[in-house]
C-alpha cells in the first residue's frame, strides 16, 4: 500500500496517455466497442505499466494539471499518426471507386462513423484482419509502451512550434498519399486503358450504346486485375504496417526532444 499511493499520480498520467491513445488508434478507436471496455483496457494496461516504467517523484499541484494535458495531447498525437497513414487504404480505395463507378455509393465506416469508398472501406477491413495476423496490434501497445523512453512523464510541455517535428508530420502526410497512389495504380491504370479502348469503340462502332457497355465491363474488369493483384496489396499494406511504427517512433523522438 505504500507503495501504491506514491505512485498514484504517475498511474493517474499514465492513464490519461493510453486511453487518450485509444481513442485514435485504429482498431482500437472503433465506436462500436463499447467505451467500458477501452476505459478497462487503459486501466489495466496503466496498471502494469506504472510498474514497469520508470517514474520520477510526482506532486499534485499546479503543473500537474499541465502534465495531464501533455499526455492527453501526446496519445492523441501519436494515435492520429498512425491512423491517419492507415487511410492511406481508405484512400486508394477512393481512387479505385472513382474509376469503377461505385463513387455514388458509399457505406458507413464503423470507426469515424462517417461514410467511406465501398472498395476502400473492403480493403481497409482486409488490412485490419492483415493488422491482426501480424500482431501489429500487439506493436501498437508496444509503441505507446515505449514512449516512456522518448517522452517522459515529467517534461511539461510538446514543442509544436518545432520546425523539424511540423515537417515530419508533413511529409508522413504525403508518404500517406504515395502509398495510396501505389496501392490504386494496377487497377486505376488498368481502367484508364479500358476507358481508352470504350472511346476506340465508340468512334469505330458509333451504334454501340458505350454508356451501357462501359460500366459493367470496368466493374468486371477491376474485380479480375484486384484478384490478380491482391498479393502486392497486402504486402504493400505489411510495408504501411513498418512505416507505420516507424513513423510513430521519429515522432516520439521529436517530441522527446531526441
Amino acid at each position: 500500500m505504500t507503495e501504491i499511493i506514491p505512485a498514484f499520480p504517475a498511474f493517474l498520467l499514465i492513464f490519461v496517455r493510453v486511453t487518450s491513445f485509444f481513442l485514435m488508434v485504429p482498431l482500437f478507436s472503433y465506436r462500436n466497442i463499447p467505451a467500458g471496455a477501452k476505459i478497462g483496457l487503459g486501466f489495466f494496461m496503466a496498471l502494469i505499466m506504472v510498474f514497469a516504467v520508470d517514474i520520477p517523484e510526482l506532486a499534485i499541484d499546479s503543473n500537474y494539471f499541465l502534465l495531464i494535458i501533455k499526455e492527453a495531447l501526446v496519445g492523441l498525437f501519436i494515435g492520429f499518426i498512425a491512423y491517419m497513414l492507415l487511410s492511406a487504404i481508405q484512400t486508394a480505395g477512393g481512387f479505385i471507386d472513382f474509376q469503377m463507378g461505385f463513387a455514388i455509393a458509399n457505406v458507413m465506416d464503423p470507426q469515424t462513423g462517417a461514410q467511406s469508398p465501398l472498395m476502400g472501406q473492403y480493403l481497409y477491413t482486409i488490412g485490419l484482419f492483415l493488422m491482426l495476423a501480424l500482431n501489429g496490434h500487439h506493436l501498437l501497445l508496444d509503441g505507446v509502451f515505449y514512449s516512456y523512453k522518448f517522452i517522459p512523464i515529467d517534461q511539461p510541455w510538446i514543442p509544436f512550434g518545432n520546425e523539424n517535428m511540423l515537417q515530419y508530420v508533413v511529409k508522413a502526410f504525403n508518404s500517406m498519399f504515395i502509398i495510396a497512389f501505389q496501392m490504386s495504380i494496377p487497377i486505376v491504370g488498368s481502367l484508364f486503358l479500358v476507358d481508352i479502348a470504350l472511346g476506340i469503340v465508340a468512334r469505330t462502332v458509333p451504334q454501340l450504346n458505350v454508356f451501357v457497355v462501359g460500366l459493367p465491363l470496368k466493374i468486371g474488369v477491376s474485380f479480375i486485375v484486384l484478384m490478380v493483384v491482391m498479393g502486392t496489396l497486402l504486402l504493400l499494406v505489411s510495408q504501411l504496417f513498418d512505416i507505420m511504427l516507424h513513423t510513430m517512433r521519429g515522432l516520439m523522438e521529436l517530441i522527446g526532444g531526441l
